[in-house]
């Protein structure tokens, strides 16, 4: 009796000559399938990638949307936040020291006020003057700065120009009065965002602790957690240590600021180092308008528009030697960061916040920077031959 295996039944067997052709043809359509990958880059899969950015993008567009149309409540609340993560490390060592949460918040908030107290009372006086004397100082700059501009003949500018038109002296007076009145309509929103973010610096200097745990123990898996708590700590210490540095650098850029207007004949020396070290923390807006509020300072001051200028001269090039030198050999290689991200972060943070998102730019570049080393750590690239 023949055995008939089950593998065998209905199945009628293929042709040598069938089961070749069938493969040259699955064999066809792989490669076409495989050109069809190659040389249209538009297929599926981009047009996947197309819509996930897309996505993104309309989620980028309504978040900054929401920041700027918030900015009253955002502003201070950042700022704030900021603060309290620079102040970090110094309330962990008072918290070592033994003391309560509420009195580490409260003793660094009224540090933080008196701080802005002191700050703001010194500017009053010159500030006050400034605005009284401002149409007088104007045409004091422009009487001792016109004859430097008019032996530029490129400039093609005359006593003319400043007769009538948009650079009249009665134009730059309303201006200047204009000026002030922004000023002045601001005010009130500005001692709102003051009381906010003082109120968000004492409750935020409180509860760090409890919010960082809550943000640790948001993500389920123990791995997810130990990135969080690195990330974290890596935020405080980068703020901490790096405004910490450069609050002894600028301070010992004040302090040679006020030598430099001491000596350079200009008035408030101790002013101008305040407004050195304030400026500096700034990038590029910051020194660009120190030099040249000194630099229009020494001019009103000496009548030689050469020495006039040595002040500003001498700051300028003080500042780009620490900048370029002394603050990157102190803060090392790990701490650089890509001078056009800064800047491209200045200019985004001003046209959205105003002069607090220009302070903020700095803060936020340095803790963008922290998230992404630590969740895309750089892996060691071996060594080219040149």
């Amino acid at each position: 009796m023949a055995i008939i295996s089950a593998r065998g039944i209905g199945r009628p067997k293929k042709h040598p000559v069938e089961i070749a052709g069938a493969a040259r043809k699955d064999a066809a359509l792989n490669a076409e399938d495989l050109d069809l990958s190659e040389h249209h880059p538009l297929g599926r899969e981009a047009l996947d990638v197309a819509m996930a950015w897309a996505v993104i993008g309309i989620f980028a567009i309504a978040f900054f949307a929401i920041l700027h149309y918030m900015s009253l409540i955002l502003i201070p609340v950042t700022l704030a936040v900021v603060v309290g993560l620079i102040l970090g490390l110094v309330a962990d060592r008072l918290g070592q020291a033994g003391v309560p949460r509420f009195g580490i918040a409260l003793v660094l908030s009224t540090l933080v006020f008196a701080v802005l107290f002191l700050l703001i009372n010194s500017l009053a006086q010159p500030v006050a003057t400034l605005v009284r004397e401002g149409p007088s100082f104007i045409e004091r700059t422009v009487s001792r700065i016109v004859p430097f501009l008019e032996s530029q003949q490129w400039l093609h500018i005359s006593p003319a120009t400043f007769e009538t038109g948009p650079m009249s002296m009665q134009s730059l007076i309303e201006n200047s009065s204009n000026i002030l009145g922004v000023v002045t309509a601001n005010l009130t929103p500005a001692i709102v965002q003051g009381l906010i973010f003082f109120a968000a610096l004492l409750l935020f200097l409180y509860g760090r602790l409890r919010l960082r745990r809550t943000i640790i123990l948001a993500f389920p898996t123990r791995r997810q957690r130990l990135v969080a708590i690195r990330v974290l700590n890596a935020i405080d210490q980068v703020l901490g240590y790096y405004f910490a540095t450069a609050s002894v650098l600028y301070l010992g850029l004040g302090v040679s600021m006020t030598l430099i207007a001491y000596f350079g004949g200009l008035a408030m020396p101790v002013l101008w180092g305040l407004f050195a070290f304030l400026s500096s923390f700034i990038p590029f807006l910051g020194i660009t308008l120190m030099t040249i509020s000194v630099a229009i300072a020494g001019i009103l001051t000496h009548d030689a528009l050469i020495i006039g200028l040595i002040p500003a001269v001498i700051f300028f090039g003080l500042h780009l030697v620490m900048e370029n030198l002394i603050f990157p050999a102190i803060m090392g290689r790990q701490w650089e960061i890509n001078p056009f991200i800064v800047f491209l972060a200045i200019l985004f943070w001003t046209w959205m916040w105003g002069a607090v998102g220009a302070m903020l730019a700095l803060p936020l570049s340095l803790i963008m920077m922290t998230v992404l080393a630590e969740l895309f750590p750089e892996k060691a690239t071996p060594h080219l031959p040149g």
